[in-house]
């Protein structure tokens, strides 16, 4: 079997045909294994955005309280990704995966048994922890097992579990916790993350660590301008998503007047959006990577204006979730270029995207629910989402105007650096 360890610097070239020794068959039940791990992540983590009114009263909290729960569970994933990433330097990535699954499943089993919101706000933390780690350690791999012009749509179909999740695991949760309770959403998704562990002990092949593999050579992605400018461009362009749908079930509500009923649809619709987003962005990321991260990050600051100006509308807000889910396309787009500025340090560079994200996650939960709290309003959260997109495009213009203001000689020797 091949080393699938490490993936090269975008400046070493491969054979057109992928990893060597790896085929076809072989790397897509690999990357079906790893989307298991990303639908059942992305269901524990988008569902309860439409639980939240259920989870407000089942706690006896307020609905922004309950909001709380969301930015724990992201900063689980910030805290977790990068101390993970550096701790497990020098453990073979297929371990580190299945050790990384087994703590989300136990940790999503704690949160349905939560006998109050302190306990389930420290266990939703825990199940946020493996988050980001798992997320870098399996784009590297699909990556490492795809030809050079193909890595993205190989990041892309790792997350695809992640976005078919909110198409088919968010919706069929949220309604299963509007009938059943929603502490059964935890419960299914321990159980799908068990699955997961099963299917990478069978399809994951084993892999060898690289010579001179450990702590130091992770941090030195550390020293790279690029690496933080393309980690800001995740935490704060993307907060305007996370600002809206943390809140969509009661903006669906209270504003435009639709039932409880509907949220399982307009899950949906975002589910839909995030697919669609995910399988064009990857695709059109392989081919213009920096106008694919632009393009979508000026499409997100439109779509998130007319959300706040017309969710009162039910089309228009079905319409609205589904574009803001579509512009997910630049998340694989991100995950390439941070892999691109990253050097050697391969592993923390990948898991500290979803720090990134994350990090978008818990600002855009915050933000959104201060706005509801000042007495703004449901349809405030699309303004903070436009402020929040404006500064992401703001940081996406300062680091293409550092990357062309620098000679070529000093990106090679802060490559050397890092290596």
């Amino acid at each position: 079997m091949s080393d699938i360890s490490t993936v090269e610097p975008a400046s070493v070239r491969r054979d057109a045909a992928g990893a060597a020794g790896v085929s076809p068959k072989a790397a897509g039940l690999t990357e079906f294994a790893l989307a298991i791990g990303g639908f059942a992540i992305g269901t524990g983590e988008f569902a309860i955005m439409g639980l939240l009114p259920e989870v407000a009263t089942g706690l006896g909290v307020s609905t922004p309280e309950a909001g709380h729960v969301i930015s724990a569970y992201a900063l689980g994933v910030v805290v977790g990704a990068p101390l993970i990433a550096v701790a497990a330097a020098k453990m073979a990535k297929r371990q580190l995966l299945l050790i990384l699954m087994v703590v989300f499943a136990l940790g999503n089993l704690a949160s349905t048994l939560a006998p109050s919101y302190a306990s389930f706000l420290v266990f939703r933390f825990l199940s946020g922890l493996p988050h980001g780690a798992y997320f870098g350690v399996a784009a590297l791999v699909a990556a490492s097992m795809a030809a050079p012009n193909r890595r993205t749509q190989a990041v892309g179909r790792i997350m695809l579990g992640l976005t078919i999740a909110t198409l088919v695991g968010t919706p069929l949760a949220t309604w299963l916790g509007q009938l059943a309770g929603w502490r059964s959403l935890f419960a299914s998704v321990g159980a799908i993350a068990a699955l997961t562990v099963l299917l990478v002990a069978i399809f994951v092949p084993q892999d060898k660590v690289r010579d001179g593999a450990g702590a130091l050579r992770e941090l030195g992605a550390l020293r790279r301008s690029q690496v933080w400018l393309t980690l800001g461009m995740a935490a704060v362009g993307f907060g305007g998503m996370f600002a809206v749908f943390s809140y969509v079930a009661s903006t669906a509500v209270e504003v435009a007047g639709l039932t409880e009923g509907s949220v399982p649809f307009i899950m949906a619709a975002f589910g839909a959006g995030m697919v669609l987003g995910n399988i064009a962005g990857s695709w059109l990321a392989d081919r213009s990577l920096l106008g694919t991260i632009g393009g979508m990050m000026a499409f997100n600051v439109v779509v998130l204006a007319v959300f706040a100006l017309f969710a009162a509308s039910p089309a228009v807000l079905f319409a609205c979730v589904f574009l803001i889910g579509c512009g997910v396309a630049v998340g694989p787009a991100l995950q390439t270029r941070l892999m691109d500025v990253a050097g050697d340090a391969q592993t923390l560079a990948a898991a500290l995207m979803h720090s990134g994200f994350n990090i978008a996650n818990a600002l855009g939960a915050w933000l959104g629910g201060a706005a509801i709290a000042a007495g703004y309003g449901y349809a405030s959260t699309g303004w903070v989402g436009v402020v929040l997109g404006l500064g992401g495009l703001a940081i996406f213009a300062w680091s293409l105007s550092a990357e062309r203001a620098r000679p070529a000689s000093s990106v090679l020797r802060e490559a050397d650096a890092c290596a």
